[in-house]
């Protein structure tokens, strides 16, 4: 994209950086490739193969699709003609505007069109049918390898093509699109700003303009100076408004881009001016400021030359910033990561990225309304210490992206419903409880809960330790997700999960029989009427005391039967645990809610990370997410029976043990 802050020359396209080969098989593209040319075939993708599932999930074709490769369709197909323009793309019966957006976005930015579009790809001496293309996801690139039979009707393209009909980059890019997606049908709706970011690995952010802040101006400079993507269209009421033209020469409902943003002297006053291109390379506002406006004849030659100012009719055009605000209606901004940028750029952002996940019963908490399961999301620190640049506060841009949603389409899976809350941190570490969302407001907040597929917002607050809830707005649901800070300086994050700590007291020595009190004789004498002649309590004369389902799991280390002073220990284990249920069984129900597990294992003893407490839920929830006591029970025993063997090999280290076959089986038959 042309902006107003390096040197005009052309530059060369980047090569394309690493990415990571994702074709079933394991190969690369060059290896695919190299075989098709070795043994004279043309490419054939088994995993997007070119049948009816590749294009639609929910519904049959509409017309009798064939799929044909370019040389099929005409006589000297080309890769690129004449350069990669917005004229390339041309929608087809497909609901995937959205995407053709961001597309005509990308050939105005030579760097990242030959980051996705590998430029060295064509029909020539070494054609293979094979190409490739690459698209960032969740923190990665991945290079994506398709075959280029295509579906055509009557002998044309059905879905993207070029104005040239024997021009195929574009239609090739949707195809692989699809593909990263699982179906053509998959691409049915989105926003611009989705594509634009696995075109790039960048943030998107989204303004309305008559509801934007103060600093609106200083946000649009500070992106284009970082190279970002600067979006803006104009709304429309109705669908016959769409590319309807106004008085002011500009389109309604239309992709326009932002190149420039600069300040002039005018009739000794400074005025903001802001600078639009059409991608249609024509059609320009026609108001103050315009090509031709007089205006521009009270500016110095040199401020013209400055700032590039030509009455060329090329669809680039400037205008008064206050009038951009008048007229337009929405600006997407793109915001680069450093990889994708110029070493020599400018201001760039700095960027943290979490990967986690909202598992049912353990980390899918929900939104603030649910106060009882909230907390038991998963809990992101951000330590903010550096402040902006002649500033007292740090900027920074928390973008939440669920993951995968629209490659589970498929599968019935719609766009969950994000967003996320931001705490003033405590002093103290590890994961916070409810008890401290009940009592703290949050200090900021996404804007809104949103079916989108990315929720982010720009913040400035001042230097400190906060807490970054993510969620769902309802409890239960489940997805994976990825966070990313944007910050102006550098910030440093760190997942609130929980160190794995055990706590187990040391077992009681038993009082001798001759000192005991009136209560351990009433015991014995309990003990001895249970036990029988044999004295030992076996797991069925346990069952009958607890009225619980010990049987099949409570170990012991010898025979399967608990003595008198053993008994002693677990009943008193017993108590402990019983009144740790009583306490969370909040409605007396007879059982407790899985979110309150890592509170009741706690206060037993057991402090577990996220991984194994949803394990845990895994194996002794009910599809309710409630946990009955012999469950409880059942949990408890096995994590102490894990505890001991732990403990007895853990000889030279407490955090590790080393085991040989035999210990292992030894330790397996054991928990």
């Amino acid at each position: 994209m042309p902006h107003l802050y390096q040197d005009s020359k052309p530059r060369p396209p980047a090569l394309p950086g690493a990415a990571r080969a994702t074709q079933g098989s394991g190969k690369s593209y060059e290896e695919l490739k190299r075989e098709c040319l070795c043994k004279g075939i043309l490419f054939e993708d088994p995993d997007f193969p070119a049948c009816s599932s590749s294009l639609f999930f929910g519904e049959k074709p509409p017309i009798p699709f064939i799929w044909k490769r370019p040389g099929d369709i005409v006589k000297d197909p080309k890769f690129i003609l004449g350069g990669a323009t917005r004229t390339d793309i041309c929608q087809g019966d497909l609901g995937d505007c959205w995407l053709l957006a961001a597309i005509a976005s990308l050939t105005l930015n030579e760097k990242t069109l030959a980051r996705v579009v590998p430029l060295d790809q064509n029909f020539g001496p070494d054609y293979a049918g094979i190409f490739h293309f690459q698209f960032w996801q969740h923190n990665e690139w991945l290079d994506v390898v398709i075959d280029d039979r295509l579906p055509t009707f009557n002998g044309r393209l059905v879905f993207l093509h070029s104005a040239e009909h024997n021009e195929f980059w574009s239609a090739l890019l949707e195809k692989a699109y699809a593909k990263l997606n699982g179906s053509y049908e998959a691409l049915k709706g989105g926003s611009t700003i989705e594509a634009m970011e696995d075109f790039t690995g960048g943030v998107g952010e989204m303004y309305e303009v008559k509801k934007a802040p103060d600093n609106f101006y200083e946000i649009l400079e500070k992106a284009l100076k970082r190279c970002s993507m600067v979006g803006c269209s104009i709304d429309t009421s109705s669908a016959a408004e769409s590319e309807a033209r106004t008085p002011f020469g500009l389109i309604k409902g239309h992709a326009y881009s932002v190149t420039g943003i600069d300040e002039v002297c005018y009739r000794g006053q400074k005025v903001q001016l802001i600078r639009i291109r059409n991608p249609w390379g024509q059609v320009e506002w026609n108001g103050p400021w315009s090509d031709n406006s007089p205006e521009w004849h009270l500016v110095s030659p040199s401020e013209q030359k400055r700032l590039s100012q030509a009455a060329l009719d090329d669809g680039e055009f400037w205008m008064k910033f206050e009038d951009f605000k008048v007229h337009f209606d929405k600006v997407e901004i793109c915001n680069l990561t450093p990889d994708a940028l110029e070493d020599s750029t400018a201001h760039k952002w700095e960027v943290t990225i979490h990967q986690g996940s909202w598992v049912r019963g353990s980390t899918a908490g929900g939104c603030r309304n649910f106060l009882e399961t909230f907390w038991t999301n998963p809990q992101i620190k951000l330590h903010l210490t550096e402040k902006d640049d002649g500033q007292d506060d740090c900027t920074f841009i928390a973008a939440l992206m669920q993951k995968d949603r629209r490659k589970l389409k498929k599968f019935g899976a719609e766009m969950l419903t994000i967003g996320y809350s931001i705490y003033e941190s405590p002093s103290r570490d590890g994961h916070l409880g409810k008890d401290f969302f009940r009592y703290h407001p949050s200090k900021a907040r996404s804007k809104t809960y949103i079916n989108l597929r990315e929720v982010s917002n720009r913040f400035k607050l001042p230097p400190g330790d906060y807490i970054l809830i993510p969620t769902t707005f309802e409890p239960h649901q489940e997805a994976d997700f990825c966070l990313r800070i944007f910050s102006e300086k550098k910030a440093v994050t760190e997942d609130l999960d929980e160190n794995v700590a055990i706590d187990l007291p040391e077992p009681p020595n038993p009082t001798p029989s001759s000192q005991e009190t009136e209560e351990e004789k009433q015991f014995r004498a309990l003990f001895e009427q249970i036990a029988g002649k044999d004295m030992e309590v076996s797991a069925e004369e346990l069952e009958y005391v607890l009225n619980a389902v010990l049987k099949k799991n409570y170990q012991t280390s010898g025979n399967g039967k608990l003595e008198f002073n053993e008994f002693t220990v677990f009943w008193e284990k017993m108590k402990k645990w019983i009144n740790i249920f009583l306490q969370f069984d909040f409605d007396k129900s007879g059982s407790m809610s899985s979110y309150e597990l890592r509170s009741a294992l706690k206060a037993a003893g057991y402090q577990l990370n996220n991984y194994l407490l949803q394990l845990i839920v895994l194996r002794y929830s009910d599809e309710q997410f409630q946990i009955e006591f012999d469950d409880f029970l059942n949990c408890l025993i096995r994590l102490e029976n894990a505890s001991r063997v732990f403990q007895a090999l853990s000889v030279k280290s407490k955090d590790f043990i080393n085991l040989n076959i035999g210990e292992f089986i030894n330790l397996a038959m054991n928990i």
